[in-house]
């Protein structure tokens, strides 16, 4: 889960990054995915490591959960409001999407440690 990790916090900063360079706006808002991608990359680094992963792991699903929840909520109550569905909506609909799967891959990625875990508990206790 690590590697999906880095995948989707570069996929972010790529996001902000490159709305803020094609804009050409001087506003630091464009950058707000690269402000999420760079700690999911950082924690998927740290969950390379067996010591960290859990934790790493459980952190980055938050940041994901995060970013997907204000983009939509921005998205959804500019839409009540009457806005335009600009670049600006669009950039927190890729993000809010993107983290959605991330945060859907963490869960199965959890679901999946436990019933390894469970399997692996059981086969260790001794049936008489």
């Amino acid at each position: 889960m690590a590697p999906i990790a880095m995948v989707f916090g570069v996929l972010l900063t790529l996001l902000g990054g490159g709305m803020y360079v094609y804009t050409s706006m001087v506003s630091i808002t464009a950058l707000i995915p690269a402000f999420f991608g760079i700690p999911l990359f950082v924690l998927g680094v740290l969950a390379r490591n067996e010591k960290f992963r859990m934790h790493a792991m459980h952190g980055a699903a938050l940041i994901g959960l995060v970013g997907f929840a204000i983009p939509t909520y921005m998205v959804v109550k500019g839409l009540i409001a009457g806005d335009e569905f600009g670049l600006a909506k669009g950039e927190q609909t890729a993000m809010a999407v993107m983290c959605l799967v991330f945060v859907a891959l963490c869960v199965k990625s959890f679901i999946d440690a436990r019933v390894a875990r469970k399997a692996k508990e059981a086969a260790a206790t001794p049936t008489n």
